[in-house]
């Protein structure tokens, strides 16, 4: 049986909950603490998950904390991420795992010059729905994998989001903010991307805050708010991937769409654990829902847990780790360049395909 690893978190907001709930779920976590520059904050969920309300400093100076849950501003990320590895702990982010390509290059040498290990979400392409379509893919469902399609659509945050402004600001946008979850489901499908070619714009230059408390304020709009563009994997398969903020969508579309030299795949949403995964095969009439061959139940906390096990396990990888995270940094970023220089942009970083889960797991652990 495996010890468990000591974890503290930082940054106390709505989406902390998840992580507390998710944490919980795993016997190789115990996260005994938790910190925010609001002190206030953080005494009430310590209060309400019986941990200990701490400092950052306090925190980071806690020699029994093995792993930091990173869940501040995206602007933070990359800079507390460096804090937490200057304290000889391992880092575990929220997405994005950076904001640019230097931030998370810069990271990464910090870990590997201090034997750390770091992680970043998103992890739920290790849910039931992605994994499932893991599964499928690999048996060879549909055959050779030759093209795919990724939309995120919609019409921006600023109606619903009591504070939308970072959402129009640098390291926000459709891509940084949602891109993540897609990108990072495609490299665990299809493997890594060899170059991007985009066309990126702002369609409007200010947007209005509809939401309370802010409703009334003006929001000036600082970068891309629709993506258009594909990507070509290693394998030669083709993505064409549309990301935006300024669009109305259509009812049901897709989120990702797998297609085979032997038939067409529909997966499941990517900022979630769920299925369902569809399957039209060449001789069948219509899509098919595939039976889940991983459980649906999975919570943010596992990349956490993978990490931990890794920690435990050295001889194993973990799946959520910086460089599959760096990886999907550079192709977002892609995006934006290719747009700008007006010609294909060729990566300059890789990244294995994460392994995939084991089937029918337990939901306390994420290893046979």
């Amino acid at each position: 049986m495996n010890r468990p690893v000591n974890v503290g978190l930082i940054g106390c907001g709505n989406i902390s909950e998840a992580y507390f709930a998710g944490c919980k779920r795993y016997d190789i976590l115990q996260l005994s603490a938790c910190a925010d520059l609001d002190p206030t904050r953080a005494r009430a969920k310590a209060e309400k998950h019986g941990v200990r309300a701490l400092t950052v400093e306090e925190l980071l100076a806690d020699p029994a904390i093995e792993i930091v849950i990173n869940l501040t501003i995206p602007q933070a990320h990359a800079p507390l991420n460096e804090r937490i590895l200057r304290a000889g702990k391992h880092a575990y982010t929220e997405k994005p795992f950076a904001l640019d390509v230097a931030e998370s290059r810069r990271v990464l040498a910090i870990a590997r010059r201090r034997k750390l290990l770091v992680g970043s979400a998103p992890d739920t392409f290790l849910g039931g729905g992605i994994q499932t379509a893991r599964q499928l893919l690999d048996d060879g469902a549909i055959g050779r994998p030759l093209a795919a399609t990724a939309y995120m659509l919609c019409r921006g945050h600023e109606s619903w989001h009591p504070a939308p402004e970072f959402y129009y600001q640098h390291g926000g946008g459709p891509m940084f903010d949602m891109g993540p979850y897609y990108v990072t489901a495609l490299v665990n499908l299809l493997g890594p991307v060899r170059r991007v070619s985009a066309i990126t714009k702002a369609s409007f230059a200010h947007r209005l805050i509809t939401s309370q408390p802010l409703a009334g304020k003006k929001v000036k709009v600082e970068v891309p708010t629709h993506y258009s563009g594909t990507a070509e994997f290693a394998n030669g398969a083709v993505a064409t991937l549309i990301m935006s903020f300024d669009t109305y969508p259509i009812p049901n579309q897709p989120c990702i769409v797998i297609y085979g030299s032997e038939g067409t795949m529909i997966v499941p949403d990517p900022n979630t654990f769920a299925g369902p995964v569809r399957v039209r095969r060449a001789a069948d009439a219509e899509f098919a829902e595939m039976p889940l061959t991983h459980s649906d139940q999975r919570l943010r906390g596992t990349g956490v847990a993978d990490l931990a096990y890794t920690l435990r396990r050295r001889r194993r990888r973990h799946r959520c780790s910086g460089e599959l995270a760096h990886h999907v940094i550079e192709i977002m970023a892609a995006f934006e360049r290719s747009s700008r220089l007006g010609r294909h942009v060729r990566l300059t970083s890789t990244a294995a395909r994460p392994a995939a889960l084991p089937p029918s797991l337990p939901l306390n652990v994420l290893d046979a």
